[in-house]
């Protein structure tokens, strides 16, 4: 076969096949050519685009510089030490002996939260939480087991950093905690006014459970990084200082309009 034969049968199959194609009225998945019939909405503005992404850039950072430092600082302990400890303490602790321990004191952070809720005159969120607390310290043993979920009352976190900006508090420049890691002003004062309330108000304290202070704390914090699923460098991006930043503030906003 010449090569101008075999050139004239090959123009013939492939007229042949785009005819074939043209003709063809649906593809299995019921388009021919899905890309034409991809629409934009005509609503869609440039501008308010282009603002919201701005939006998304600007943050209220003036202590960069030292957030950094503190983040890099706390990405190292939690690589050396914390996640160390978290490890060993999933080692060497059953199940659900780690289940009991994680209820216990997310029970005990019911308190904060059904004050929070009053402050905020969630009066029906209240009543939940004080459910909670009562059959989960009884039924529950102490908090040991979360017997209230499983009765269809969900837990309503609350702290006074949502309180605060629930009554107009603005959030303030951003700022990251040594070792518990972002925040901003406001929620850090907050955080001062919980943990106040909390430790003036600890059955965990009439118990005497916190006179091993040591052990006590100790095991509160090595449990609060066990339930937390955030490793540093997970993100896979230069950008994970910013990105944790802005998730942070972010939710924390959407948190307060709930």
């Amino acid at each position: 076969m010449t090569d101008a034969l075999r050139r004239l049968l090959l123009t013939t199959l492939l007229a042949t096949s785009v005819s074939a194609l043209a003709e063809q009225t649906t593809d299995a998945d019921g388009f021919t050519q899905p890309l034409e019939r991809l629409k934009f909405n005509p609503q869609l503005d440039q501008r308010e685009f282009e603002r919201a992404t701005l939006v998304a850039l600007v943050n209220n950072d003036p202590w960069e510089e030292w957030n950094r430092r503190v983040y890099h600082f706390n990405q190292r302990f939690d690589e050396w030490v914390y996640l160390p400890l978290v490890n060993g303490y999933r080692f060497v602790t059953p199940r659900v002996v780690r289940s009991g321990v994680s209820h216990f004191f997310a029970n005990l952070g019911e308190l904060p939260s059904l004050a929070n809720h009053l402050l905020q005159l969630q009066g029906r969120d209240a009543m939940t939480t004080t459910a909670r607390l009562l059959f989960n310290t009884t039924l529950g043993v102490g908090g040991l087991w979360d017997p209230a979920s499983r009765m269809g009352l969900e837990r309503r976190s609350e702290d006074f950093g949502q309180t605060l900006g629930y009554w107009g508090a603005e959030e303030g420049p951003y700022l990251v905690l040594p070792l518990l890691g972002p925040a901003n002003l406001r929620d850090t004062g907050g955080l001062v006014f919980d943990t106040a309330l909390g430790s003036g108000a600890n059955p965990a304290a009439a118990a005497g459970l916190t006179e091993q202070g040591t052990a006590y704390y100790g095991l509160m914090a090595v449990d609060r990084r066990h339930i937390n699923d955030f490793r540093y460098g997970q993100l896979n991006s230069p950008f994970e200082y910013e990105k944790v930043r802005y998730v942070y503030t972010e939710a924390r906003r959407l948190q307060i309009r709930e």
